[in-house]
């Protein structure tokens, strides 16, 4: 039987999972963190309980709905987001304050800030396909929960699963523009957004491809 610790452990790991992967079958979510599909299940449970996970059943083919379990929105709210509602606050008051241009100001200096760092930190690889790991390297640690793969055409796929900025970003869409263009610009590279969480998707993603 789990102590209280090692649960909330198995807990954080499972609520972790479903973020990066998005919904997942029990028998799927135990094999990752390796326990039997029952314990995954037990685990899943609880955090429905908690208001944290919610299960739905999903049509595959022939046979039984598979049972799949997604975070909810508090699920999702465990996940840092860079003092949201403080931030928009502070948006609002400087737009009311001094106007729009203000704003587009602060989008503006912030866009400069980020490509003068990921420009020194990118210098580092000799290549499209290093400069690629080391941005998901750096989007991770500021908090976006970022990863990337290699296509089958050699294009690849940068996804950040999480927005530490969601709040302003929904306030203000000019920052998620202003991402765009510094990917593309530090790159080196044609960057499109395929999966935008503004939208209704569950992350945001960015095919990338060269020049």
């Amino acid at each position: 039987m789990l102590n209280s610790e090692e649960a909330q452990s198995t807990a954080d790991r499972l609520l972790h999972l479903l973020k990066m992967r998005g919904p997942q079958q029990a028998v799927d979510a135990g094999g990752v963190l390796g326990m039997t599909a029952e314990a995954a299940r037990q685990q899943l449970v609880k955090l429905v309980s908690a208001g944290l996970v919610e299960s739905f059943s999903q049509a595959r083919g022939v046979g039984r709905p598979a049972q799949l379990w997604q975070l909810t929105g508090k699920g999702h709210g465990r996940f840092p987001d860079g003092h949201g509602g403080l931030t928009v606050q502070l948006l609002d008051a400087v737009r009311e304050t001094f106007g729009e241009q203000a704003i587009d100001r602060l989008i503006s200096v912030r866009e400069e800030q980020s490509r003068d760092v990921y420009r020194r930190e990118l210098a580092k690889a000799a290549d499209l396909p290093g400069r690629v790991e080391l941005l998901a390297q750096i989007r991770s640690r500021e908090g976006y929960m970022a990863d990337f793969s290699v296509r089958d055409d050699g294009s690849f796929l940068l996804v950040e699963n999480h927005c530490p900025i969601c709040a302003a970003a929904t306030t203000c869409q000019g920052f998620c523009r202003s991402e765009l263009q510094t990917f593309e610009q530090v790159l080196e590279a044609r960057v499109e957004r395929t999966e935008h969480l503004l939208q209704g998707a569950r992350r945001c993603a960015y095919l990338i491809t060269p020049f």
